[in-house]
């Protein structure tokens, strides 16, 4: 008998190699979250979504691989709770129930390569090689069979709840405003009951950290105070998306449209901690501008989502950079080759080169003036002279030669960090605001 009390070589080679899977869980879910994000498009369509869907593969996987290192049966296992939410959150998004099952199908054979490769690298007498992939095959199939018919239980439940409770006729009448159809202005605004003819100031709202389960209701009493705030013409339209977020429109007249941005500001910055996050767009008039003006919002989400905990309690897609940082974050991986080309070692991980990069851009932005990135960085402006002409010799390149290559690489770190910075092993963006 084996030291784990088996006496079956195919159960202990098993558990052994699973084991040794085991050990490297987090760079493994991470491969498969790629995988996922690459081959379904629609998974990556949220950025909030992207770490629910990150912790739900990992604790997928660390279940199976539990099951077959302690010889448990499937039905004996619990499934993971972030699996489950992640499947309310899909519904109550309206997304295809197609996509879980896809998702789960995918990942499966993600697992079943690894072991493949483990087996191939352990040198096993090849029967058993056989045999061990055999078993693991059968454990893993049997889990994810099981885990799918759960998942889709609970999407199916949410999404009958969901749509009991949402105000649907009101929500797809403002989807199909955002779809860009032909529509008639006034027969929808009395449809939505909120005018389309005036400025619109967009927003999307999203969970702050309240504990408390009527998150949406909070948000909508949220839109409705600030618009107060800033002096909106008549009341908010609130559209809750799932029981996390939420999108608004604020109707503005000219006159409180020119510093509503920067009310919002205020407004979020005098909320408690545990209230709801907000990203808004431009103010902008008419049926183009309540469309524009909700996609800009979302590009800020975007971005802020990607902040985590630094993100400001409001981000707008009128802060510098932040609509380039919002297009290009879409790819990680490109804007990372971007940054490494266009500014060699200074783009390497230490808080000097943070210091300097960080200097340089806002000099680049004042149009290359030392008194105005000294005033902005409240040094003097010899520091500013010293610090920028460190950056240059770090580049290895004169600042003049590709300098629109080097501002977009600066507005890259500044809200992506180190997920775009050299030896960083960060998949999703880590990101930071000076």
């Amino acid at each position: 008998m084996t030291p784990n009390g088996r006496d079956d070589p195919v159960s202990e080679g098993a558990a052994t190699l699973i084991g040794q899977l085991g050990d490297r869980l987090g760079i493994l879910a991470r491969s498969m979250h790629q995988l996922l994000i690459i081959e379904i498009p629609e998974l990556r369509e949220d950025a909030q979504l992207l770490q629910l869907l990150n912790d739900s593969i990992e604790a997928n996987v660390e279940t199976v691989f539990t099951a077959i290192r302690h010889d448990i049966a499937i039905d004996n296992v619990k499934p993971p709770t972030a699996a489950l939410e992640h499947a309310r959150r899909l519904a109550q998004r309206g997304d295809s129930v197609n996509i879980l099952v896809r998702a789960y199908r995918l990942a499966h054979k993600a697992v079943l390569d690894e072991v493949r490769e483990e087996i191939r690298a352990s040198q096993l007498d090849s029967q058993l090689g056989l045999d061990i992939f055999g078993k693991i095959a059968e454990i893993t199939f049997g889990y994810v069979d099981w885990i799918s018919q759960k998942v889709v239980a609970t999407y199916q439940s949410e999404r009958d709840q969901w749509m009991e409770n949402r105000n649907s006729v009101r929500a797809l009448r403002v989807r199909e405003v955002l779809d860009n159809r032909e529509i008639d202005v006034d027969a929808m605004t009395a449809q939505i009951r909120y005018p389309l003819s005036h400025i619109h100031l967009a927003a999307v709202l999203w969970d702050g950290g309240s504990t408390a389960d009527d998150a949406l209701v909070l948000m909508e009493r949220f839109v409705c105070q600030l618009g107060e705030s800033i002096g909106a013409s008549t009341t908010p339209l609130f559209i809750p998306v799932d029981r996390m977020t939420g999108f608004a429109w604020i109707p503005l007249l000219a006159d409180a449209a020119r510093h509503a941005v920067a009310k919002v500001r205020t407004f979020a910055a005098a909320q408690s901690d545990d209230a709801p996050r907000i990203a808004v767009g431009d103010p902008l008039p008419h049926i183009d501008g309540f469309r524009r003006s909700h996609q800009q919002a979302e590009d800020a989400h975007s971005v802020a989502i990607a902040l985590g905990a630094n993100a400001p309690r409001a981000t707008a897609s009128a802060d510098p950079g932040l609509s380039m940082a919002a297009l290009l974050g879409g790819n990680i991986k490109a804007a990372a080759a971007w940054v490494d080309h266009a500014l060699g070692p200074l783009a390497s991980p230490t808080a000097n080169d943070a210091r300097l990069r960080d200097t340089l851009r806002v000099f680049l932005r004042t149009g290359s003036s030392f008194k105005s990135a000294a005033d902005e960085l409240h040094v003097h402006p010899n520091t500013i002279k010293y610090r920028v002409h460190r950056a240059a010799e770090r580049r290895g390149k004169p600042l003049t030669q590709d300098r629109l290559d080097i501002e977009v690489a600066l507005t890259l770190c500044h809200w992506y960090g180190s997920a775009v910075l050299k030896g960083s092993d960060s998949v999703e963006p880590q990101c930071r605001v000076n």
